[in-house]
């Protein structure tokens, strides 16, 4: 029999019933959270950068693990695969070879897939402390200045423009050497921080202070705005009812409600954060040799730009990789958080 509109119209007082045992169908709901992944994932060249990202991650704590088990060698000379001249590598391409992947270090002969891991580790490492502090310092900053109004609103906006006002680059170089001094004072006699007191991690943690200390204002901004649209919700003002504090509000009522900008930002940062350990490290702050970072392995370089350029391009090359990638699963990560936005 053909269906026809006439045929699916109940007629009189007969009732349109499911068959019995049948289960009616109901949509699947997904959350804001399966939703994002799903669009994440729906983009293949921000899948593709969070795998290669992943594996930046992962040499990077691997690293040390492969120097203690004697796996790499990041430290030892070997002179006697340097030219006559005590300066470059011999053999083709700076000295690639099975034992050495990626060639040698020009003057020492230290190994550059060695120097280069270990790089990665002291690099990322620094940027993802700094970023996680960065954004925890800019979170708690946001949403009390949000949330609040009033006098905590204007004594943390007026903060965020004092620190805004400070020269950041101006100040890391003329502290340095003052401030690794003082990090290693203060630290050394503190019961469990003694290993802090080591030269590389004063410098390392006082890299971080300044990342952290000038990186925070914009993470408040933002959500001081998200915040102060949020904080006008009907659930918010029933949590003030039923006669919640101020830190249930806080973190239970709001900021599961600004996680999107918050994972954001933190994605955003790292790249940033990678390209200014770098730079700060090329300029003579922070770590210095022999323990490697991109940035110290990357101004030594300049001084053989013509005797080696495989050591010249290798390290740039490394940072812009990691620094595009990082940049790449930011910029995934915000269109899936934000279907509005187009890349």
């Amino acid at each position: 029999m053909t269906l026809t509109a006439s045929n699916l119209e109940p007629h009189g007082d007969e009732e349109l019933t499911a068959p019995e045992g049948a289960v009616p169908s109901v949509a699947a709901g997904r959350s804001p959270m399966q939703l994002a992944v799903r669009r994440f994932r729906a983009d293949k060249l921000s899948v593709i950068a969070l795998a290669i990202s992943a594996v930046f991650v992962l040499c990077a704590i691997a690293a040390p693990i492969l120097v203690a088990a004697g796996v790499l060698d990041p430290y030892t000379f070997n002179q006697d695969l340097l030219a006559d001249d005590g300066v470059k590598p011999l053999g083709a391409l700076g000295g690639i070879s099975w034992d050495h992947p990626l060639g040698l270090e020009p003057g020492t002969g230290r190994d550059l897939l060695s120097r280069l891991m270990l790089a990665m580790t002291w690099s990322l490492g620094i940027a993802l402390t700094g970023t996680v502090i960065t954004v925890i310092i800019g979170v708690a900053l946001g949403i009390i200045s949000g949330f609040s109004g009033g006098l905590a609103d204007a004594t943390v906006g007026r903060f965020i423009d004092l620190t805004l006002s400070f020269p950041q680059t101006m100040m890391l170089l003329a502290l340095s050497a003052p401030a690794v001094y003082m990090i290693q004072n203060s630290i050394s006699d503190a019961p469990g921080l003694g290993f802090l007191s080591d030269r590389d991690l004063a410098s390392g943690l006082y890299v971080i202070i300044i990342l952290a200390a000038f990186g925070w204002p914009p993470v408040a901004r933002v959500l001081r705005g998200q915040v102060l649209s949020i904080r006008e919700r009907e659930f918010v003002e029933a949590a003030k009812l039923i006669g919640a504090n101020k830190r249930r509000l806080y973190f239970k009522e709001v900021l599961p409600n600004v996680w999107a900008p918050i994972l954001v930002y933190f994605t955003l940062l790292v790249p940033a954060y990678i390209s200014a350990e770098a730079a700060f490290s090329f300029l003579g702050v922070g770590i210095k040799p022999p323990t490697p970072t991109l940035g110290n392995i990357l101004a030594d370089s300049v001084n053989y730009t013509t005797a080696d350029p495989m050591f010249f391009f290798l390290p740039g090359i490394v940072l812009v990789l990691t620094v595009v990638f990082f940049n790449l699963v930011g910029d995934g990560a915000r269109d899936a958080l934000d279907p509005k936005t187009h890349r």
